[in-house]
């Protein structure tokens, strides 16, 4: 589709074109060539509050909400303060322009995506959040709400994010570049980077951040989702690399692994995934199944499957899977005695007990996108995208306790932290 949307524009004069559009644009004020970026330091030795932050895919937000408890919501972060510039920027690039709306039309489902990951600076002061739509990470001052540093990443499109365990390191797929970037996340100075497989995707840092876990999705963008089409999908697999190095530690193929264990029907795209606490297991999910796979780290093979429920009112039709997932989204409780599942298309949560991988209660919910952990361990926190909220479940009972209205499509959720009489930027 790309090369298809930059022949056409050339063929019909993009370059004078959009050059006309983009002087309309600046006319209407609907974009402007420059965006000031200088924010103040801010104090040290602020008092920290730790908090959740929720994206807001599709409205370019982040809403700040408590940590465990009610999740009650504190404030809300314009994750794209400089979205005239960036405009600007890709209108007069028809390159740019092509990618950005076949990420409109492909995995933004109609709509651009303005925030994907994000965790803030160890001292609380800024969020730094990938933007897919605009192929880059920024950093965004917590007090002001403008931007301190920007990193477009290689290629066309940014996706998920990891920060180091001393909170001092942010890792993001760059996904059509194949490429992780990590960086410093009081910076934004890149301090390495390496090659993945297609399309990568999550990524987690493990053995204190000795190691960098990423996990390659290839193509999911298209409609050749019938296993046998499935050699048009890339190259998939899990790269390992040291951190000190950024060489390569291991590469894990899953294919044939799930051959081994008798799964050569299940696609070997990684989704997201869970470590249990030492590290020893991971759970993960993969593309087009309802349920997800157990992984023993050292004997390098998987030993378990578990098949959840399908709901009776999703299609099995491949081609409606939102970039090619059925089940996205999981966590794991603090003790590592339970996970908690988002079933994304079959819209429920679950939390599944890990000794015996029974499931609790379904809780229903609108494409749940994602799962991650409260502040004070427990309870799963899900985000559902179709229904514009986030929903906690108790860990102990595998129930709904609340839910919290956010923005537009939230994504990603991660705990994070900012000062303790914070209730969102002042220019807001």
């Amino acid at each position: 589709m790309t090369n298809a949307l930059v022949s056409r524009g050339a063929r019909h004069g993009r370059g004078r074109l959009l050059g006309l559009v983009a002087a309309g644009l600046l006319a209407t004020g609907l974009v402007s060539p420059t965006t000031a970026t200088a924010a103040p330091t801010p104090p040290t030795g602020t008092a920290l509050r730790e908090v959740m932050f929720v994206g807001n895919n599709w409205d370019g937000t982040a809403d700040v909400i408590a940590s465990s408890g009610d999740f009650a919501r504190i404030g809300r972060v314009n994750i794209i303060p400089d979205k005239a510039e960036r405009l600007w920027e890709i209108y007069l690039d028809p390159i740019k322009l092509a990618f950005f709306l076949g990420i409109r039309f492909g995995p933004g489902e109609g709509h651009d995506q303005f925030v994907d990951d994000m965790y803030t600076t160890p001292d609380g002061s800024a969020v730094v959040a990938s933007r897919p739509s605009f192929a880059d990470v920024v950093s965004i001052d917590l007090a002001t709400g403008r931007v301190r540093w920007r990193f477009p990443v290689s290629g066309f499109r940014s996706d998920h994010m990891a920060v180091s365990p001393d909170g001092r390191r942010v890792a993001v797929s760059a996904s059509t570049s194949n490429t992780v970037h990590v960086l410093d996340i009081e910076t934004g100075a890149e301090v390495g980077s390496f090659r993945a497989g297609d399309k990568p995707h999550e990524n987690v840092f493990t053995d204190n951040g000795r190691y960098l876990w990423n996990m390659s999705i290839g193509e999911v963008n298209t409609d050749l989702d019938d296993p046998a089409l499935d050699f048009t999908k890339g190259d998939r697999h899990i790269t390992v690399v040291d951190t000190a190095t950024f060489t390569q530690a291991r590469v894990i193929d899953m294919r044939p692994r799930l051959d081994a264990f008798g799964r050569s029907d299940l696609s070997d795209a990684v989704r997201p995934v869970a470590f249990t606490p030492d590290e020893s297991t991971l759970y993960f999910q993969v593309s087009f199944f309802n349920g997800f796979l157990e992984y023993d780290v050292a004997t390098d093979r998987i030993t378990r499957l578990k098949t959840l429920p399908k709901n009776p009112g999703t299609s099995d039709d491949r081609t409606t899977f939102v970039n090619d997932s059925r089940h996205h989204g999981m966590s794991m409780s603090p003790a590592g005695d339970k996970l908690c599942i988002a079933g994304t298309m079959d819209d429920y949560a679950t939390v599944v007990d890990r000794a015996t991988l029974t499931e609790g209660p379904l809780v229903p919910a609108a494409k749940p996108y994602w799962a991650t952990v409260s502040g004070d361990g427990r309870s799963c926190v899900i985000s559902e995208s179709g229904a514009d909220q986030v929903t906690a479940i108790d860990f102990a009972t595998g129930r709904r306790t609340v839910s919290v209205p956010v923005g537009d499509h939230p994504q990603r959720v991660r705990i994070g932290h900012v000062p303790t009489a914070w209730t969102g930027p002042a220019t807001r």
